[in-house]
């Protein structure tokens, strides 16, 4: 016990020590050029192509099995095109905005601006699931702001973790970024430094935590959280792209992603129909599973027990649930965490299916009578991350999307808004605060500094705002406090 402490002490002052060599250098640096923002853009970009591969092993081993192709399509290529959009884009986005002076103030000569700073030195915690594009697609923005970053990995992901913080150093200087590996007790530590921004991309539970730790420094924090992602399966859906699509989304990454369709909103004569199509889908993308390269393992015993307990709980309080197993494969046997999909018909609101969020591939069927009733659902809980809706009746499509708040929406499909990097990603509530992505990502990372630059006219004393106050004041009074 005595050399863990001493392990976490000397981390702790490890980043402290940096955190404040980044900061002395992000001062001495200021203004920070464009140039030089790129330059770091496109280091950043050179790190994760030149070691794309040794990324990919590296998360097939944390994972128990992960296909090189997921991990290029999900973490890598994700993050390059951010990057890539970043660089393209921020000269524009860095352009300070003309504001309008109060009139009659820009009759007099005054101006108005708001002008983008970096805020400095901004801290990451990522979460395990895209162990990569959880650090690197919200570095587009942070680097495009002209900021410095530290950076705590997963501990569940220890060879990308290790892997990170070796190749940092070859292509960075510590005082631009760092990274820092280790337990929880490694992060809590790291939680609480007082950096310019932090954000953590994680469970809500922990979120909590972080917002916590990050107050006593007063740190402004963007939380991309989770919950419960709702899919609305309206009756004028097409049921085919229904199954193909959630089945994709469901079964992706094994369902280990924060914006899965987390349960589906089906009318009651419509059920059968769509736990066809999804299950046909299901066999359709995976005919196999546990020898299956492109079929993601659950990441470690500790979630794969949780997944399996809460299909006990599920069992064991009525519901039925379906095991989605086209090669009729023994599992039970299995040496490993590959986990089919399973779709829990009648799951009521006291199974932990319904009141957690599930991260993984298990897949609950609500019925519904009116879309009214669907909507009523959603909006008796948590505003979730995502929403998704299946239909081709515009009208439906309008009351859903103007009747429930979410993070984010994907029509007729699901995940997809998160793909768009001119599009804010970021949670409403319980699923998180903030956004990032493209120039909302620039601004997130971004202070938003006020310009005011007055007239050399005595404008304080024609208004009458300067003692002794008399005629200009009293008419100045009379002419703002009407009705």
């Amino acid at each position: 016990m005595a050399t863990v402490a001493t392990n976490i002490t000397g981390e702790t002052q490890r980043m402290a020590e940096v955190l404040a060599a980044q900061k002395t250098a992000f001062t001495a640096a200021m203004p920070e050029s464009l140039s030089v923002r790129a330059d770091r853009i496109d280091r950043a970009i050179a790190l994760l192509v030149d070691n794309a591969e040794n990324f990919a092993k590296a998360v097939s081993e944390d994972f128990g099995h992960r296909s090189r192709e997921q991990t290029l399509m999900t973490d890598i290529m994700p993050s390059v095109s951010a990057l890539k959009h970043a660089k393209k884009h921020m000269a524009s986005w860095a352009k300070g905005e003309k504001r309008r002076p109060t009139f009659p103030l820009g009759l007099l000569g005054a101006k108005a601006e708001v002008v983008y700073q970096p805020k400095g030195v901004v801290g990451i915690v990522s979460p395990w699931n895209f162990p990569v594009g959880m650090v690197f697609v919200p570095m587009a923005g942070i680097l495009a702001a002209g900021n410095r970053a530290m950076i705590k990995p997963s501990e569940f992901t220890e060879n990308v973790s290790a892997l990170m913080a070796r190749l940092v150093p070859e292509y960075f200087d510590a005082t631009e970024m760092a990274v820092f590996t280790g337990d929880a007790d490694v992060g809590v530590a790291f939680s609480k430094l007082a950096f310019d921004h932090m954000i953590f991309t994680g469970a809500t539970s922990v979120g909590r935590h972080i917002m916590r730790a990050a107050a006593d420094n007063l740190v402004p924090v963007t939380l991309e959280l989770g919950g419960k992602s709702p899919t609305f399966i309206g009756r004028s859906a097409n049921k085919d792209l229904v199954g193909q699509r959630v089945a994709l989304g469901k079964m992706m990454n094994a369902g280990q992603i924060c914006l899965a369709p987390d349960y589906l909103l089906v009318a009651e004569d419509q059920e059968g129909a769509v736990i066809d199509s999804v299950t046909k889908s299901a066999g359709e993308l995976y005919p196999t599973l546990l020898a299956n390269d492109d079929y993601t393992s659950v990441v470690n015993t500790r979630n794969y027990d949780r997944l399996q307990s809460y299909l006990t709980d599920a069992r064991d309080k009525g519901a039925e649930v379906i095991e989605v197993n086209p090669g009729n494969e023994d599992f039970a046997s299995a040496n490993g965490h590959k986990m089919p999909l399973h779709i829990v018909r009648n799951p009521t609101d006291d199974m932990k299916v319904m009141q957690e969020e599930i991260f993984g591939p298990i897949l609950p069927v609500k019925t519904y009578k009116t879309i009214d009733e669907a909507i009523d659902y959603v909006n008796a809980n948590d505003r979730p991350l995502g929403l998704y809706y299946f239909g081709q009746d515009k009208s439906e499509e309008d009351r859903v999307l103007t009747r429930t708040i979410s993070g984010g929406v994907t029509v007729n499909d699901v995940l997809f808004h998160n793909a768009m990097e001119d599009l804010p990603f970021g949670g409403v509530g319980p699923s998180g605060m903030g956004n990032y992505h493209g120039v909302d990502g620039f601004r997130t990372f971004s202070h938003a500094r006020a310009v005011y630059r007055q007239p050399k006219l005595d404008v304080a004393g024609l208004a009458g705002f300067k003692p002794p106050y008399g005629k200009a004041t009293a008419k100045t009074l009379a002419k703002e406090l009407k009705k």
